[in-house]
């Protein structure tokens, strides 16, 4: 009984995640979700009080370890360069083998990073921990790592919604390295004045 249940919440998430990245979280309704699973509208308020929590409890708990997956495989690395592209390649991996996740995580506007608390991991942290200790090291110039955080992220986000809409045709796999080194050249002392 108790795997039924665990297996009818997974095949919840599985629709709900799909539909949220394909409909948006505000368009795709309990009953989208519910047909989709192919079970009854009642069966998700077993599992889930409303859509909010629902929402919020795929959100969060992929979030975080969509952050301790990015933790692990810069730390894995040494230097700025080589984890910029461990990270890129990672972000590269998970829109291909799961296009649904990465949107829903990355590029859905669902309202939920303001829930997100200073103690939560997230990638956000995680890149911008990276660059700060790589102006530490002298690897680069110290700035503010927040707006060179936000330029790591747009050079691989934007790519990823030119994928969505058909822009661009070649999975994202095999961009990854020249994803990276953007990233990398945009981040050089020489690249952004100091300030």
């Amino acid at each position: 009984m108790a795997r039924r249940a665990e297996e009818t919440r997974e095949r919840i998430d599985r629709t709900a995640l799909r539909l949220f990245a394909e409909k948006g979280v505000d368009q795709a309704t309990i009953n989208d979700i519910a047909t989709g699973a192919g079970i009854a509208e009642g069966t998700i308020y077993r599992h889930y009080k409303n859509k909010e929590e629902l929402i919020w409890g795929l959100f969060s708990s992929n979030y975080v370890a969509l952050a301790d997956r990015l933790d692990r495989l810069q730390e894995a690395e040494t230097g700025l360069r080589a984890k910029l592209e461990a990270m890129v390649s990672m972000f590269c991996s998970l829109y291909e083998c799961d296009p649904a996740m990465f949107s829903f995580l990355l590029l859905v506007q669902h309202r939920q990073l303001p829930r997100v608390t200073p103690a939560m991991p997230s990638p956000v942290k995680v890149v911008r921990e990276v660059l700060s200790q790589a102006m530490e090291r002298g690897e680069i110039a110290p700035r503010d790592p927040e707006p060179l955080t936000a330029i790591v992220f747009g050079i691989v986000l934007q790519p990823a919604v030119f994928k969505v809409y058909g822009r661009i045709e070649r999975p994202l796999t095999e961009l990854s390295s020249q994803l990276a080194e953007a990233c990398w050249m945009a981040l050089k002392p020489t690249s952004i004045g100091t300030g």
